[in-house]
């Protein structure tokens, strides 16, 4: 298993505390830096041992190290990566932890330098819960890590991204940007939106008679709004499709109680239901 001297991460919360502590676990780097603008939340992160050093000034920070992974906000991630590669070792990988792709690779692309070290990935892992506090050494183990390298990116940054993600647990899985979009808009964006839709249509009233059913429904519309409302905006093409193919199914059974046809409620159901059976939790056997 390959060994880093200084691995850095840009936002040291949830995802990029998690991977801290995965390198760290495993003794894969000499050191693990915390880049951050705010010192009290890198201090916490160094406590809770995410990271070994933690520093506001990316610039200092990056020079040396073998990898940087941008643990940013969506909507900022592009900006970033072009940003932390301007002042990188020619020979770095930058490789970041967006939800979409899309936009972010074709962005990064249109910049030379960067285009020629990162290597765009999405580990498919996560919680309502924010910040360093909830982050685990073991949350990507066998978690899917989507890396989405085009015809422009590099054989030897692709190939040095898949290593190292699947070093800190991940299980690698190659795309084209847009295919992960369409296909993260419809597991995982399209379930939040249901999520808070489910959440606004409960009157406060009545939430006291709520149990397992609404809890599992609505648990993810707990998570971060700006976090969220960045990813939407994101990938809005993708988003509105899958909206309108959920709509279609809701209407679906929306006739079918119109009409009181038993069967067509049991057909929909049945089928929701063998379509949910192939679901495994990420990371089990």
């Amino acid at each position: 298993m390959q060994r880093y001297g200084t691995v850095a991460i840009v936002g040291v919360g949830l995802i990029g505390g998690s991977i801290g502590m995965a390198i760290r676990a495993r003794g894969l780097a000499d050191r693990v830096i915390g880049i951050g603008r705010d010192t009290d939340r890198l201090d916490e992160a160094r406590g809770l041992g995410a990271i070994d050093e933690g520093t506001t000034d990316p610039e200092g920070a990056l020079d040396g190290a073998e990898v940087v992974v941008v643990c940013t906000p969506t909507d900022r991630i592009a900006a970033d990566v072009c940003r932390f590669a301007a002042s990188s070792h020619p020979d770095v990988l930058i490789t970041d932890v967006g939800s979409t792709k899309r936009r972010i690779v074709e962005a990064v692309e249109a910049d030379d330098r960067a285009r020629g070290v990162f290597v765009a990935a999405h580990p498919l892992a996560g919680s309502e819960r924010r910040g360093a506090a909830a982050a685990r050494s073991d949350l990507l183990d066998g978690r899917v890590c989507v890396l989405t390298p085009t015809d422009r990116t590099p054989i030897d940054r692709r190939d040095r991204a898949a290593r190292f993600w699947s070093s800190i647990g991940g299980r690698v899985v190659m795309l084209d940007p847009d295919a992960h979009d369409s296909a993260l808009a419809r597991t995982s964006h399209l379930p939040h939106v249901a999520a808070a839709a489910l959440a606004l249509s409960v009157p406060a009233g009545t939430i006291e008679l709520a149990a397992g059913a609404y809890r599992d429904g609505t648990r993810v519309a707990a998570s971060d709004p700006d976090l969220w409302v960045a990813i939407f905006r994101e990938n809005p093409e993708h988003l509105i499709a899958a909206l309108d193919e959920y709509r279609r199914h809701l209407d679906r059974f929306r006739e079918a109680l119109t009409d009181d046809d038993p069967g067509e409620l049991r057909s929909l159901w049945s089928r929701a239901r063998a379509l949910r059976s192939r679901f495994r939790e990420p990371g089990s056997r």
